[in-house]
């Protein structure tokens, strides 16, 4: 049961158990009656086979001994003060020979120790009748309550249950495969560790399950793993002999883990151990004054920080470390006055002995420090729980980006100034002018931002590392804004810069390119290209239009398509600045588009664009070609984005269509840069065949690739049905490739459910023609054409993708098995050397889609089938109409015939291979065509025949006891008709039995 009615029951049976044992505690449950009678029916109906009875019976049994327990107690507590009071009743008549008094207070003492003992026995009774047997339970929640209600009982009665007979079953339950279970002993333990006086009965247990608590910082329950790094935090502050610095290095590295309150507990654990006491503190110096004994702590806690980053060297991610000690030491994080004085001491004082590496760790430690600070834990692959942000956070927040703002307008350009040949260190330190708050009450510093603006450009004018451009060219996007109060300050320093970077340009480009020839030198060639390098970079971020630097950098890409000759690096940047430029123009065409005449501009250099990069896709550099593929899916998905926020009242935009040529180009490109290499299959691991940043940086890198091309199917750019040549690769490149083709799919099934049914068909017809003309050949086949078996597992594939409501693919599932049975049939004529259709073994890739039909859908379509073949060809036996049968006990849902089917077809594979190929399907070796049956002369593939069966086999008869016994009927020509799917309403109950297995421990 669930919900408020059976945790209000719940509560009121649990609390109706303590009363019950509360008011009986002093007479009646002594009374040899009433306790024996309840324990005893309790015992035998935790027993019962009966889920309800089990359970409910369990629950009262436990919360009967957490009564007892606090009975056992207040016995404790009276047998003490009797004994207390017969110490001082025996010291006053020391005397005397015998006291009534005192032999009262013995025969009184004597009773509550004889009524405790009993009530022991009571709570043994329980914990051997029913906990013993019930803590395996195979119900999770009666071992939940069970482990939830031992540590509550070792915990109040710790004489008695806290031994190590009691606590194995603590440990070994954190080996249940529910996590709720292993959840309730963790936080049990929790409470036992969090008491100092239990400590010393831990010793055994510590040393037995240790190794268990912490291989469950690892469990996939987060909420678990989280629990037991909080249990261990416990036990490594009380017990801190326990954990071993192996244990401890392999728990700070959770800091990193994507998880975030995961990543958290483990900061606190991390700042706890290593960052709240560092060693170096025993180096301060005596005398120094309070503000000077801070800042040496910090630098201290700093460097003890750097020692264990540089000390993992698994992870290099600075802002995700930050994330995680951000609860815990976010006063350390936030200290940027000690992290800027770090880094701008004198290299001759003797504190300033960090390298150049340490200095680069530290400036990302307090980039990272300051977005957080601004923009809080927002990370990409780290999950979080929504938290509303309270109006107490929110003050501490604009706090600290004012103390932020004031701060660094001051130390940046001195920063800047310190480590401007380094430009790791440059990008880094670029990119805090992002979060700078102008709206701050202290960020009135016309003088400080000038020197800021002015550090900024002089370091523009050393590097052209495209790290540095972009966080130059984003910090000046957040100075220049129009919401920004310093854009008066900022823009017109920006497009001073700007200014000098065109007419350095134009005055390079007009010496070069005389004659429509590329006449530069070395040098020259460097100065244009670290210039065009700026202004990309800058143009990738902000409109530059009103520079004309398309006109200015076009005339280049001519060049290099007419003459060649130019360099590849100059080719792609001047692809990436033309690209910008057109994309700025498509995003701005509604403001900027007045008239007919610059719409028809905007068209004719977007034209332009296309066709020299459908030149430059032929180019003999990678690099060139793949920027010219990038270029032309962003301009083409750009544009169709403008078509659909067009307004017709205005002037424009004109619509461009690419033509047949460029499309065609485009999937060949993809087809050849993509879908090439190493091929892995759904099983294997890619770290096991190549491993290494190289091979990382080119999956990524193809990845990019097909992405763009997806966003042009996706967008409507390109035609659904040139989807289906790259749908042919799921399986073959599903560890690579997966995600992004299931997606493509997922996204055109939302835009048109029918053409994207009619893409699955093409493709797997595709791939069965081409298989089939491989075979028909008579030569072995090449391997890019895959197998019967992958065909069939890719099908299988595709059917997954429809979910579980079948009621939404009913037109689609139907227009599949339509377009099939078509396909396999329609102008077939049966006769003597060709007694089957050359197509019929698509029936078995076919049958993959029948498991997601409704029970209606399948009569209709066997219906539909039946007017293809007659009832005696389907019930025909014959080894050459097997896919038939398969096919018709796939939409019957008639087991048997589908494992006899299965069975002949698997048993033929193993006696009688192909001559041609033995790994191909005998349905489809056994059934030439002329080449004129050809229909799609698509890429195809080969395969092992490996049927799957949906059941057990359960026949083995040969294949001579199943021959026919009818002779074969004629096939009936008719019309093609529709399938027509109904509108009757099904019920899910009409087709569904699921049954809830329990697996005992």
């Amino acid at each position: 049961m669930s919900g408020p009615y059976w945790r209000r029951f719940r509560g009121e049976f649990c609390e109706f158990v303590s009363v019950l044992v509360t008011q009986c505690q002093y007479n009646v449950i002594f009374d040899s009656y009433l306790m024996d009678t309840l324990i005893s029916l309790l015992t035998e109906l935790s027993d019962s086979r009966v889920r309800a009875f089990r359970h409910t019976c369990t629950l009262a049994a436990m919360k009967l001994l957490s009564s007892l327990i606090g009975v056992a107690l207040s016995l404790s507590v009276s047998i003490e003060n009797s004994q207390r009071l017969g110490e001082v009743e025996r010291t006053k008549t020391s005397g005397r020979r015998n006291s009534p008094r005192l032999e009262r207070i013995h025969r009184k003492t004597t009773e509550l120790q004889d009524r405790r003992v009993e009530i022991e026995n009571m709570m043994d009774a329980i914990f051997k009748g029913v906990f013993l047997k019930r803590y395996r339970d195979v119900l999770p929640e009666i071992r939940s309550m069970c482990m939830e209600e031992l540590a509550v009982w070792m915990k109040l009665y710790s004489p008695v249950f806290l031994t190590d007979s009691y606590l194995k079953y603590m440990g070994w339950m954190m080996h249940d495969k529910l996590p709720d279970v292993r959840l309730k002993c963790v936080l049990g333990l929790q409470g036992l560790y969090g008491d100092p006086l239990l400590l010393p009965k831990l010793d055994l247990f510590n040393s037995r399950f240790k190794d268990r608590m912490i291989s469950m910082t690892l469990d996939k329950d987060h909420e678990v793993a989280v629990q037991t790094l909080r249990l261990l935090t416990l036990i490594s502050q009380s017990a801190d002999e326990v954990i071993n610095p192996e244990d401890y290095k392999q728990l700070f590295q959770l800091v990193y883990s994507s998880h975030r309150p995961l990543a958290t507990t483990a900061g606190e654990l991390l700042y706890t151990r290593l960052l709240s006491s560092p060693t170096q503190t025993s180096d301060l110096r005596e005398g120094a004054n309070e503000q000077d004994t801070h800042t040496q702590l910090t630098t201290a806690r700093v460097r003890a920080l750097l020692h264990f980053y540089q000390d993992s060297e698994l992870h290099q991610h600075v802002v995700y470390l930050v994330d995680s000690l951000w609860d815990c030491a976010g006063a350390m994080l936030k200290d940027w006055s000690s992290l800027t004085s770090l880094l701008l001491q004198d290299p001759s004082t003797q504190d300033a002995d960090l390298s150049a590496g340490e200095q680069s760790l530290v400036v990302e430690l307090l980039v990272a420090s300051v977005r957080q600070a601004v923009e809080g834990p927002l990370l990409a692959g780290r999950s979080t729980c929504k938290k509303v942000v309270s109006a107490r956070e929110k003050k501490s927040q604009v706090d600290d980006c004012g103390r932020l703002t004031e701060h660094f307008l001051k130390v940046l350009p001195q920063l800047l100034i310190k480590y401007s040949g380094s430009p790791e260190t440059v990008a880094s330190l670029l990119k805090i002018p992002q979060y700078l708050h102008p709206d701050s009450p202290n960020a009135e510093f016309p003088q400080a931002l000038s020197g800021l603006l002015a550090e900024m450009e002089a370091v523009l004018e050393l590097h052209t590392d495209p790290a540095v451009l972009e966080a130059a060219a984003r910090s000046y996007l957040s100075l220049c804004g129009e919401e920004s109060a310093w854009h008066h300050l900022a823009r017109p320093v920006r497009d001073a810069v700007v200014q000098c970077w065109a007419d350095r340009l134009a005055a390079l480009l007009g010496d070069t390119l005389q004659n429509g020839n590329f006449t530069a030198d070395e040098e020259k060639t460097g100065e244009i290209l670290s210039t065009l390098k700026k202004l990309t970079a800058f143009h990738n971020a902000q409109d530059l239009s009103r520079w004309g630097l398309y006109e200015q950098v076009f005339p280049l890409l001519s060049v290099e398509i007419i003459h060649g000759g130019l360099p590849t690096q100059l080719t792609v940047e001047a692809l990436q600045c033309v690209s910008y430029s057109v994309l700025w123009n498509l995003n701005t065409s509604r403001e900027t588009l007045t008239s007919r005449e610059k719409a028809v501009a905007q068209r004719s250099q977007m034209r332009a664009l296309c066709e020299k990069c459908l030149r430059c896709l032929s180019h003999n550099d990678q690099s060139v070609k793949e920027q010219a593929f990038l270029s032309l899916c962003d301009v083409l998905t750009a544009h169709n984005y403008q078509l659909q926020v067009w307004d017709p009242s205005s002037y424009g935009p004109l619509l461009y269509t690419p033509d047949p040529k460029l499309q065609r180009a485009l999937l060949a490109f993809i087809l050849e840069h993509v879908f090439t290499g190493a091929e892995y299959d759904s099983h294997s691991r890619g770290s096991d065949v190549e491993s290494g940043e190289g091979r990382l940086e080119e999956l990524h890198r193809r990845r990019s690739l097909l992405a763009g091309y997806c966003k042009l199917i996706v967008h409507g750019v390109l035609e659904m049905s040139m989807a289906a040549d790259l749908f042919k690769y799921y399986m073959k490149y599903y560890n690579n490739f997966g995600d992004i083709i299931k997606e493509t799919l997922s996204r055109t099934r939302q835009m048109d459910k029918i053409e994207s049914a009619r893409t699955l068909v093409l493709c797997l017809q595709q791939l069965f023609l081409r298989l089939k003309q491989e075979q028909d050949s008579g030569v072995t086949c090449s391997s890019g054409v895959q197998t019967f078996s992958s065909i069939k597992e890719l099908a299988r594939r595709f059917s997954l993708t429809f979910g579980w409501d079948q009621t939404k693919s009913r037109e689609s599932l139907a227009l599949i098995h339509r377009d099939g049975i078509e396909f396999v049939f329609q102008g077939f004529v049966q006769r003597a050397e060709k007694p089957s259709p050359p197509y019929l073994s698509y029936l078995t890739i076919l049958s993959e889609f029948s498991s997601k039909l409704l029970r209606p859908d399948k009569k209709i379509v066997y219906t539909y089938l039946q007017r293809y073949v007659s009832e005696q060809t389907i019930s025909n036996r014959e080894e050459c109409w097997l896919p038939l049968i398969y096919y018709r006990a796939s939409l019957l849902a008639t087991g048997a015939e589908g494992e006899d089917a299965v069975s002949f077809i698997s048993s033929d594979t193993l006696k009688q291979p192909s001559l041609a190929n033995r790994s191909r399907s005998p349905s489809v070796r056994h059934s030439p065509t002329a080449d004129g049956d050809m229909r799609s002369p698509s890429a195809l593939t080969s395969t092992e025949t490996k049927v799957r069966r949906p059941h057990k086999a359960s026949s083995s008869t040969s294949p001579e006891d199943r021959k026919p016994e009818v002779e074969l009927g004629p096939i009936v020509r008719e019309p093609p008709p529709t399938i027509v799917i109904s509108e009757e309403p099904f019920h899910a109950n009409e087709e569904l039995d699921v049954d809830t297995v329990e697996v005992d421990l």
